[in-house]
């Protein structure tokens, strides 16, 4: 036989024969407790019990019972008529609440598929198109706020839904308003529009002349086309590449440096430091006073901090070249220095490092000296939270930036450590065992060894895509961050190119979203850039140089 059940919906049952007994029991004793209104519903469900294979299956099949509407019954649809008249006056008298309370009695009797009836009534009536009903209402601005938080596709898409919604992204200049959110947030974003000059468009108010919403919606594809062309560069090494022959002379060799977009400083192995012009490569200037090599610097918008071998730090004036201050603290050496926010931190030879506080370029006062480390301190770097130092003893100490006392230290490295940057909880070391290193600085943790130079790594940088890292095997590498910070990443994925140009020793490098420029024992400074580059007769890898030679008067 068949038994019947109120449901909705389709299954197969499939019960093995110890199982049978108590589920047949179920089944009847459901089967008499349904009533007769249940037995009526428009739909029901017949199980039919099959035996194949040695198992029981129950079939289920939906079966329609009924029209899909329910029918009233009542004596004629005269009365029906005069019933709902009358029904539809005492309601119309009631409040709102007495009303909706009225309804939800009525609901609360209905069956399931009267509900769904009355959903598929409701849903249409309760959706609103309030893009296009917020400027009927003299809205338009609430209108043109919310869809500004639309990303690029969704923004495209909203641009199909009707001619309404079009008009209120074009008359919003929504595309505009989308790319100047990049601008703000996204440094490849900022500089394309400085180095493209389409900065110049952006955050104007109405009242100034800006082109058409159309401009910007056509830009923000070539803008997309424009960071895919950067990204490839670099992972496929193609770059255009200037050459600033120093030709210091006595001692060959340029130790450090920074730049900017319009200048770049180099402190040089012959006690000099060289002001160079960012666009025609030309040396501006030359600053002299230090009786050795400088080996380290820094510059902001007001002075140029250098360290020198002659065991002094100075401070000129960035703009006269003028000398502000002289601070003799450390016995050997000043192998590194990093200032910030009035506080600066110098490392030295003599295995110490001093913390001082810059009250203005004259008024510099020692604070504290950290003493620890069992070999020459080569590297510093500080934020607000810690101050954390390396050393040819082979390991990373990690300092509180507030009161200056001992955090911990950071062991793996098998030799001296030559450089490290750090930022957030992640430090970035290299090494004289030729590895380089990532950590989390908050619990110790080495998260990553990175291997593949030949020779010590003298120098690395890191941002919030690549680590870029210069060896004395006179290579440049450019690895994968996120990789790297990835357990389940491959090595052999992790260095994305290996630029090979400087004949000497790389001492010192800095990058940014489109280019990298190094400084090296070879006397040269090199710019490698990723963003220029002329795809002509070009092997992969490699690209012409234009090469600027400094001779010294």
């Amino acid at each position: 036989g068949s038994l019947i059940l109120v449901a909705n919906g389709s299954s197969k049952l499939t019960m093995t024969p110890s199982r049978l007994p108590k589920l047949w029991q179920n089944c009847l004793s459901t089967a008499k407790s349904m009533s007769t209104e249940a037995l009526t519903s428009p739909y029901i469900l017949q199980y039919t019990p099959l035996w194949t294979d040695g198992l029981f299956h129950f079939c289920v099949q939906t079966i329609t019972n009924g029209p899909m509407t329910g029918s009233r019954k009542r004596p004629s649809e005269g009365n029906y008529e005069k019933e709902k008249d009358v029904c539809i006056q005492l309601f119309d008298q009631w409040s709102e609440a007495d009303q909706v309370e009225f309804v939800e009695h009525l609901i609360s009797r209905m069956c399931h598929y009267q509900h769904g009836h009355i959903n598929s009534y409701l849903k249409p009536m309760l959706q609103r198109d309030f893009i296009t009903a917020l400027p009927a209402q003299g809205l338009d601005h609430i209108a043109e706020n919310i869809l500004s938080f639309l990303d690029a596709r969704s923004l495209c898409s909203a641009e199909l839904v009707c001619k309404e919604w079009q008009r209120v992204i074009s008359e919003g200049m929504l595309w505009k308003k989308l790319i100047e959110r990049m601008v703000r947030t996204d440094p490849l974003w900022k500089g394309l529009s400085e180095r493209h000059q389409w900065e110049k468009y952006l955050f104007k108010n109405r009242t100034t002349e800006v082109p058409p919403n159309s401009y910007y919606r056509s830009l923000y594809p070539k803008i997309i086309q424009d960071i895919e062309t950067i990204e490839a560069n670099w992972r496929c090494g193609r770059h255009n590449l200037q050459r600033i022959q120093c030709r210091s002379e006595n001692s060959k060799g340029v130790y450090c440096l920074q730049y900017d977009d319009d200048k770049i400083i180099s402190g040089l192995r012959d006690n000099s430091i060289k002001i160079w012009d960012k666009q025609s490569l030309e040396c501006l200037k030359i600053l002299t006073g230090h009786t050795g090599s400088v080996l380290c610097l820094q510059y902001d918008e007001r002075v140029i901090v250098t360290g020198s071998s002659d065991s002094t730090v100075r401070v000129w004036d960035v703009n006269t070249g003028e000398v502000l201050n002289t601070l003799i603290h450390h016995n050997e050496a000043v192998l590194h220095l990093r200032f910030c926010n009035g506080l600066m931190v110098t490392c030295s030879k003599d295995r110490s490092i001093a913390v001082w506080d810059m009250a203005s370029p004259t008024d510099i006062s020692l604070r504290r000296v950290l003493v620890g480390h069992r070999a020459a301190v080569n590297v510093v770097d500080f934020d607000d939270k810690y101050i954390v130092s390396a050393s040819g003893d082979r390991t990373i100490k990690v300092w509180s930036t507030s009161t200056c006392e001992f955090v911990r230290t950071l062991n793996g490295h098998k030799r001296g450590i030559a450089c490290l940057q750090y930022r957030d909880r992640l430090v970035v070391s290299g090494s004289s065992d030729n590895t380089i290193r990532l950590w989390d600085i908050e619990c110790g943790a080495c998260l990553r060894v990175l291997e593949g130079h030949e020779e010590l790594v003298r120098c690395i940088r890191f941002d919030n895509k690549r680590i870029v890292s210069g060896a004395y095997d006179g290579k440049i590498k450019v690895w994968d961050l996120q990789a790297a910070l990835d357990p389940r990443a491959p090595a052999s994925t992790l260095c994305l190119r290996t630029l090979v140009e400087h004949s000497g020793r790389v001492f010192r490098l800095q990058f940014d979203e489109f280019q990298i420029i190094s400084s090296s024992h070879d006397d040269t400074i090199l710019i490698w850039d990723f963003l220029n580059v002329s795809t002509n007769g070009q092997t992969e890898g490699r690209s012409p140089s234009r090469t600027y030679t400094y001779i010294s008067r």
